[in-house]
């Protein structure tokens, strides 16, 4: 069966009639070393010129991929917590940085992501946080930017620019991967109609249309369908409304 995208082609015209823009950004998560799945990735960045933002694990980081990711004009590193450790309780879904740690506990190993990383790619890290599973407590937000961050990111459109002052809060919005069933992509025609109607409300006015828009990927999780999909994806949106975004904490985004 032959995918339809029209749903998409047609708010992307949209867009474009009425002469909006899109900042398109990408993040991908869970990297710790080079490998055959990074090396893809990086080629599809370079094949679109849309800059990857790494979420490196600090404690799983290996040396090679310093090597890697300074051999990449395409690849930016960025903190994804400290281990990939669920600290949640059984009955909650997993967090490293959930509001049953400790505040001092969670700052502590943040700001050790930071130093680890720091030390690893020097001025290429960005100091943007990435929690992993896309969850943190409120109550450590207002310690981030003390701890040396600029930004945050989790997933879904988000509701205030700051999440915190000076933590500048930017989400991702797409999640392709079938997580709780076959691990391969999601229904097309129900992703189609998600971001669909994710644009139709930025062009709306019903969410923030200034708010990049971001893919979230896991390299180390593709399948064939998956990486066609971010192909498929990424093409049509930069051929119609988007512009590539990537982070820089020098420059305060509205």
């Amino acid at each position: 069966m032959t995918a339809d995208w029209s749903p998409l082609d047609r708010e992307l015209q949209m867009w474009q009639q009425q002469g909006l823009h899109l900042p398109l950004w990408w993040r991908d998560d869970d990297a710790t070393e080079p490998s055959e799945a990074l090396g893809r990735l990086d080629a599809m960045a370079r094949q679109f010129d849309l800059p990857v933002h790494l979420a490196v694990i600090p404690k799983s980081a290996a040396p090679s991929l310093v090597d890697a990711v300074g051999a990449s004009a395409h690849l930016l590193p960025v903190v994804h917590g400290w281990a990939h450790k669920n600290h949640a309780p059984k009955d909650q879904k997993k967090a490293e940085f959930g509001a049953s740690r400790p505040v001092e506990d969670a700052l502590s190993e943040a700001e050790a992501g930071l130093t680890q990383l720091r030390e690893m790619f020097g001025d290429a890290l960005l100091p943007l946080f990435v929690p992993p599973w896309n969850r943190v407590s409120a109550d450590l937000l207002p310690w981030m930017a003390g701890a040396g961050f600029g930004a945050i990111s989790t997933y879904g459109p988000r509701k205030t620019r700051l999440a915190a002052p000076g933590l500048e809060q930017v989400n991702t919005h797409v999640d392709p991967i079938d997580w709780h069933g076959s691990r391969s992509l999601l229904s097309l025609d129900g992703l189609v109609a998600r971001i669909t109607d994710q644009l139709a409300d930025r062009r709306e006015g019903r969410s923030d249309r200034l708010e990049p828009f971001g893919l979230l990927t896991h390299h180390l999780a593709h399948d064939t369908a998956i990486w066609g999909f971010c192909e498929t994806l990424i093409d049509k949106l930069l051929s119609g409304p988007a512009r590539p975004w990537h982070y820089d904490a020098r420059i305060p985004h509205t």
